[in-house]
């Protein structure tokens, strides 16, 4: 019996499917106990069968606030510091062009692209998708998200609930492939892809037309490299994205298409060896967190106990009526000296020392999340002046460096190559100057975050310029060793001043030039100006014989 090469590579997709649910597993039971004691009631998709058809999902864990608010700030500080809503964030550059052939044409095409981009981001839901990416970054280490074109607002976003999607790298560290297993009614599916290519049960569902549609099916999706040579989907696409339902037979997929860029978000906290899924700050603080809510028990157990402490009573008042709560009344007979009741022991619950605790624990969680990074001026004992505050902000930025790095390489890379490329094609963009045609495009990062650190290399260069000033005045030679201008550039470039803002080095280099040959005019002219005063004066020297000191120096 002939091999269906399409039945054979569905084959294949479906064990790799398996293999990555295998390597995800042994992440799930971090996960439950990060979403129980961080984010409650958000993720089903970490809870068992029986849990995510309760319709209880009340968590009793969590007897706090502090964890849920500090990973909601890290994510809010993250956000805003990197890609503000209220601020341009990235600019575009051109890579491997010479500064020369960057016209004004081109510059103005840059910026009304940086423009149009800016808009459309803040069209679509894009910030809003971000804004649950980075809550799941910072709490599990891992997020998902994906970008696909759009008819009403060019592109639109898709997040991925931790628990539903996949993911695999490729020998350099880098996601290369990403699945999902997920579920949609009959409806959307039919929707989405069609009627004709429904399963047979699927359809017959469809087309009842009655509450069936409501039904749910497994599905599963994955997005991989494309292979040209097996002929699923021919052309030079680098990726390809395919979906199916679970249990349909091999080789009869819901929808195969290429892509052309990579469309999926998926930036990781921090990576350890070979490890997938990151690990995240979230992590780093659970057992302060765990703690926490033990303490908070505790506390509670022991006010409970003392306000309402365990009693012994007198067993005389076992069989009469009796009120022991609060304003109660309870009758006994007078010839009784012992009756009543009393504490069955005395409670000393230490609890100014757990409150002293519950704030050490609580300022660990929020420190380990980079809270007082973000809430570091409103956190100051006394009023700063600016330069301290900057030099406060710079140093916690140093522990965010890779951070900001790999999310800059993980995250908003692909993101924003992927929305150039929709909006591209769509045709909303401006149209390209001839001189641009296939020139790729490299992307600065211009965010609260990126300028602080770097900022931070500045601080090296006003340092040598300052030393090598005051050695100056006494070793003259050491103004000779700083290339001052390659200084101002880095130093311009660091502060976030844009390149326009600065003139070329062969205007510079111009301007040097003029100002020598100047120099040396002033300097010719200087010398003339005091040779013809010498020969005024020498005019007017009397040698003898009716001459003066030119005439007899010329032998007249």
């Amino acid at each position: 019996m002939p091999i269906n090469p399409r039945a054979e590579i569905h084959s294949r997709q479906k064990r790799l499917l398996s293999s990555m649910d295998t390597e995800r597993s042994f992440w799930f039971t971090h996960w439950q106990e990060l979403a129980d004691y961080y984010l409650p009631r958000r993720y089903p998709y970490l809870m068992p069968k029986k849990s995510q058809s309760s319709t209880n999902r009340r968590n009793s864990k969590l007897l706090s606030s502090v964890s849920t608010t500090a990973v909601r700030t890290l994510a809010s500080g993250m956000m805003n510091g990197i890609t503000s809503p209220a601020r341009p964030w990235f600019r575009l550059r051109l890579t491997g062009v010479p500064e020369e052939q960057i016209t004004d044409e081109v510059m103005v095409y840059l910026e009304k692209v940086e423009t149009t981009l800016l808009t459309l981001l803040a069209e679509s839901n894009f910030y809003n998708a971000m804004a649950i990416l980075y809550l799941e970054w910072c709490t599990f280490g891992t997020s998902a998200m994906s970008i696909k074109p759009d008819f009403k607002d060019v592109f639109r976003c898709y997040n991925y609930a931790l628990g539903e999607f996949y993911i695999s790298h490729d020998d350099t560290g880098r996601v290369n492939r990403l699945s999902r297993a997920y579920t949609n009614t009959v409806e959307q599916l039919a929707l989405r892809f069609g009627e004709e290519n429904l399963t047979e049960s699927t359809l017959n569902d469809w087309k009842k037309k009655d509450q069936s549609l409501f039904n749910t099916v497994t599905c599963a999706h994955m997005i991989e490299p494309n292979d040209p040579e097996d002929g699923l989907v021919p052309g030079n696409a680098p990726f390809r994205e395919v979906y199916w339902e679970v249990g349909a037979p091999l080789g009869d997929y819901l929808s195969v298409s290429p892509l052309y860029e990579w469309s999926e978000v998926t930036p990781r906290w921090e990576l350890h060896a070979q490890d997938c899924y990151g690990t995240s700050p979230a992590m780093d603080a659970l057992p302060d967190v765990i703690e926490l809510q033990q303490t908070l028990l505790d506390r509670a157990n022991g006010r409970a106990k003392t306000v309402s402490p365990p009693l012994i009573v007198d067993q005389l008042l076992k069989s009469r009526p009796k009120s022991l709560g609060a304003g109660g009344i309870t009758y006994a007979s007078a010839n009784n000296t012992n009756f009543g009741a009393k504490a069955a022991y005395n409670m000393n619950f230490p609890f100014q020392e757990t409150a002293d605790h519950v704030q050490v624990l609580t300022t660990s969680i929020q420190t380990t999340c980079y809270n007082q990074l973000f809430n570091m001026i409103s956190q100051l004992d006394t009023v700063r002046s600016a330069t301290e505050i900057d030099a406060r902000r710079e140093e916690k930025l140093v522990h965010l460096g890779p951070v900001l790095e790999r999310f800059e390489n993980e995250g908003l890379d692909p993101a924003l190559a992927r929305i150039f490329a929709i909006s591209e094609r769509s045709g909303v963009l401006p149209p390209r100057p001839e001189s641009l045609e296939g020139t790729d495009f490299a992307i600065q990062y211009v965010s609260v975050l990126s300028d602080a650190q770097r900022a931070v290399g500045t601080v090296p260069i006003e340092r040598f310029l300052d030393i090598t000033s005051k050695l100056a005045g006494v070793f003259p030679e050491a103004s000779r060793i700083p290339n001052v201008e390659e200084l101002m550039r880095s130093y311009a470039e660091g502060i976030g001043i844009k390149p326009q803002g600065l003139n070329s080095r062969e205007v510079v280099a111009e301007a040097i030039s003029q100002d020598a040959e100047r120099a040396e005019l002033e300097q010719s002219a200087a010398i003339g100006k005091d040779f013809a005063q010498g020969a005024q004066a020498a005019a007017n020297v009397d040698v003898g014989g009716g001459r003066n000191a030119v005439q007899a120096l010329l032998g007249g």
